[in-house]
């Protein structure tokens, strides 16, 4: 194991493997430590924040526009110019930052490829600093892999790079500074900038980031403040990094022009998050008896609440010359079964459609497979214009009752409630192991479609509504019996499937969908696992 040096009050404790030093260089970790000391405290404050918030919706409160910054949703401001290479991001990938799938996904024909170090990425250490390496080499296009007898590298033209560093609520455990874990986020971002933002702008882009699970205006100007000292660190100029939030929060929901404010001079948009946000509105109004959503597979972007969000985005967006970009299209192509092949593929069309038709500049895909299909889409209405950011759309008017309206809250079905158990067990199991993002029943699962599952399940036993299309309650004990059963299935069908920690996972999942507390996200216990 290689040793490094490292600044004064700092301490890793992950393994230094061979090719590690060329990332937790010196210098870089200086720059990790120095955020770290300045913003540790603000990223406690505001996680402080969201617990009293919860408490005060767990007793009943509804979330409204804030008071205090009508002026600014009234006001008549910009965001900053958005650089040439985000100019066109009609289709977005999105995939995890392990190797092969950084090659496939810049070479798939999409605009822009979000790499994540988030979501469908399981956190631990080798697959944090191997990412890294990964983007270095992206970066300056020497990425490659020899992998069963093929050779993967990059094409002469590729897309832009966009980087997911962790939310503020995950910690980097294997890294210290005076005693405590840092910020996961900022240990991604830190990392991420000191070795590739000058290379990035040499070569005609710049450091572009997605910033997710964000509650308030509030976390968005730590972020922006993170940015500025940064550009100071590094000598590079103000505004120089850009950043599109992913609204995913129903709290977010209602300060989108205040985030798209706090970063003016490093917006880059908004994301309808849509996944993230279905288990945000279960998750904050978990202990409210009349909420109750239906099965999963019924919640979609044509429900009221869903519908309302995406156009109060739209609108957001464009007033203020900002990117509004389209939510993940979770299906994936079924290669053994045309039939219903085609009947995923045509639901990411209409997917996609009605995002294009509404306005948003681009959206979201999960497969390489998807780029031209969804590609087609935003074409036909867009033709050769990289955006439609004039589109503006004055006619909507999205009142706090709308972004409200919880439906539809049946059918709730036997299928649905073990389709939720199956996921989760499945989900859990594969991230356990290092994989974050797992193809399930012909959808790309990532924590935030597990998230759905298991809160559904955890709601639906508490709920008065939470009762089966065949009249049945559902309940813990109904949910315990299942779970066994779910298991099996998910053993015969998951790649590793005999291994323990699909077991494991099932034990998790049980204890956090009958447990009294509800478990704020589902990565938080499990970290500690890996």
């Amino acid at each position: 194991m290689t040793t490094i040096p490292l600044p004064a009050g700092m301490h890793i404790t992950g393994d230094i493997k061979p090719g590690y030093e060329t990332i937790l260089t010196p210098d870089a970790l200086a720059l990790v430590a120095k955020l770290s000391r300045e913003f540790e405290a603000r990223r406690q404050q505001l996680l402080a924040v969201r617990v009293e918030r919860a408490k005060k919706l767990d007793a009943g409160e509804r979330p409204d526009f804030l008071p205090e910054t009508a002026h600014i949703r009234s006001g008549d401001w910009k965001i900053a110019p958005i650089p040439k290479a985000l100019e066109c991001r009609r289709v977005e990938i999105t995939g995890p930052v392990e190797r092969k799938m950084v090659i496939n996904a810049l070479n798939s024909g999409a605009d822009s490829y979000m790499t994540d170090f988030e979501d469908s990425n399981t956190p631990n250490w080798d697959n944090q600093i191997t990412g890294q390496i990964n983007m270095k080499d992206a970066v300056r296009g020497t990425i490659a892999l020899e992998q069963n007898g093929k050779s993967y590298k990059l094409n002469d033209k590729v897309a832009t790079l966009v980087v997911r560093p962790r939310g503020w609520h995950l910690d980097e455990k294997h890294v210290l500074v005076d005693g405590k874990r840092i910020s996961g986020g900022i240990f991604d971002f830190a990392l991420f900038m000191f070795h590739n933002a000058k290379e990035q702008l040499a070569r005609g882009a710049g450091p572009y980031f997605y910033l997710p699970k964000m509650e308030s205006h509030l976390e968005a100007r730590l972020w922006n403040d993170i940015f500025v000292m940064t550009q100071q660190e590094l000598g590079l100029p103000q505004g120089t990094i850009k950043a599109t939030v992913l609204i995913e929060t129903i709290l977010a929901a209602f300060e989108m022009d205040e985030i798209l404010y706090e970063l003016r001079e490093h917006s880059a948009g908004l994301n309808a998050g849509r996944w993230d946000y279905i288990f945000s509105c279960i998750k904050k109004f978990k202990l409210d008896k009349d909420f109750c959503l239906a099965d999963r597979a019924k919640v979609t972007m044509t429900a009221p609440f869903m519908r309302a969000y995406a156009l109060l985005l739209l609108k957001t967006c464009h007033k203020r010359n900002a990117p509004a970009i389209g939510g993940m299209a979770a299906l994936i192509p079924i290669k053994n079964d045309p039939e219903k092949n085609e009947i995923a593929m045509g639901g990411v069309r209409n997917d996609k459609a009605r995002d294009a038709t509404d306005g948003y500049d681009g959206g979201w895909v999960a497969h390489p497979g998807l780029v031209d299909l969804a590609m087609a889409e935003f074409k036909k209405v867009l033709g050769d214009k990289p955006n439609q950011i004039d589109k503006q759309r004055p006619d909507v008017d999205v009142s706090a009752a709308q972004l409200l309206d919880f439906k539809p809250e049946t059918p709730i079905t036997e299928a649905g409630l073990r389709y939720n158990i199956n996921v989760g067990i499945h989900y859990l199991g594969a991230w356990l192991t290092g994989n974050g993002c797992v193809p399930i029943h012909n959808l790309m699962e990532d924590a935030a479609t597990a998230e759905i599952s298991r809160s559904q399940v955890w709601q639906w036993i508490r709920s008065d509504k939470g009762v089966l299309d065949d009249g049945r309650k559902v309940t813990a004990d109904m949910v315990r019996a299942m779970i066994p059963e779910e298991l099996a299935k998910v053993q015969a069908a998951a790649p590793g499937g005999d291994g323990p920690t699909y077991p494991r996972a099932a034990q998790i999942f049980e204890q956090m969908s009958t447990s009294a507390a509800f478990e704020e996200f589902l990565t938080l216990p499990l970290y500690e696992e890996i």
